[in-house]
């Protein structure tokens, strides 16, 4: 109990701090986004006057804590850019496209790396393992974009099993935007893959040459029963940790295979947003996102405790 308490209230202290940073960056940049609304029709009246229906006339402080109040409600206020649109309407629409290709690259990487990661463990040594480290050595040396780039041009251009741009929203059809995400989430997760391969082959050998692996197999067990039942196990203990950090860098690194398969999530709504100082857009993405991030970090946190007895909670 004292576990949860402790975690819940870490959670509320660092979205305070992330959205209270996020909002005081974006305030004190250069520029204005009440300049760069009106563009062309900018005057010094009309400056101020918009300025002053907007509250950027007030204080920081006094912002910030207008705009936490209504955040806890649900109310991240209208879209600088859009006019008259709500920015949790934009969230409502873009968060499911950009959860969906977490979800999916997340399963490629858990469904390839560890099969592979303790293959290469068991044939240490051999032209297996030599291989697999070769592959993780080259792919996590290509960057997701332009592996994506790579992928368009093959799978889409060549040879024709999507259409580079048209994407299609999940509210308009499920199972063709799950289809087109493949190739996006595919980018995403192979660089991973070769992380998470080196990673868990390394703890695997580590845990190997342990004591309590010898007592196993005195006690006459196989090397299969040891090597999943014993091995992997406690093995898997450093790696959980590992796939979360990898989790947090896929919804953070999505942002650009979102430009570059012209998907519309959460990355392309941010980038459009910094441009053009949407800055309501920009403070509500980036607190979603930290949500995400923490609440994944919470389940890995349990599931390390699940995973590994010798763990207790104070």
């Amino acid at each position: 109990m004292k576990y949860m308490i402790k975690k819940i209230i870490t959670l509320i202290i660092t979205l305070l701090l992330v959205s209270m940073v996020t909002f005081v960056a974006f305030s004190v940049i250069p520029g204005d986004a009440a300049t760069t609304k009106l563009a062309t029709y900018a005057t010094e009246e009309r400056v101020e006057a918009l300025r002053e229906e907007m509250g950027l006339n007030k204080s920081i402080p006094e912002r910030y804590a207008a705009w936490l109040k209504d955040a806890l409600h649900g109310d991240f206020g209208e879209s600088y850019q859009y006019e008259g649109v709500q920015v949790s309407e934009l969230l409502n629409q873009r968060l499911p496209v950009t959860v969906m290709l977490a979800v999916m690259a997340f399963i490629i990487i858990l469904v390839i790396s560890i099969p592979m990661g303790i293959i290469a463990a068991r044939k240490e040594g051999t032209w297996i393992d030599v291989f697999i480290n070769l592959f993780t050595q080259i792919t996590m040396a290509i960057p997701a974009f332009f592996l994506g780039m790579v992928l368009t041009y093959i799978f889409g251009l060549i040879l024709k099993l999507f259409q580079p741009g048209k994407f299609i929203m999940p509210q308009e059809d499920l199972w063709g935007c799950i289809k087109y995400l493949i190739f996006p989430a595919i980018a995403i997760a192979i660089p991973k893959i070769a992380m998470v391969v080196k990673f868990l082959r390394n703890s695997v050998l580590s845990e190997v040459k342990k004591d309590y692996v010898r007592t196993a197999y005195s006690k006459g067990n196989r090397t299969k029963k040891v090597l999943y039942i014993h091995v992997f196990q406690n093995a898997l203990i450093p790696v959980i940790t590992f796939i979360a950090m990898v989790v947090a860098e896929i919804l953070a690194g999505s942002i650009v295979v979102e430009r570059v398969f012209s998907v519309n999530g959460m990355g392309r709504l941010l980038v459009t947003a910094i441009s053009n100082r949407d800055f309501p857009i920009v403070q509500a993405v980036v607190l979603y996102i930290t949500v995400l991030v923490i609440i994944i970090n919470f389940i890995v946190d349990i599931l390390y405790q699940l995973v590994d007895p010798r763990v207790r909670t104070e």
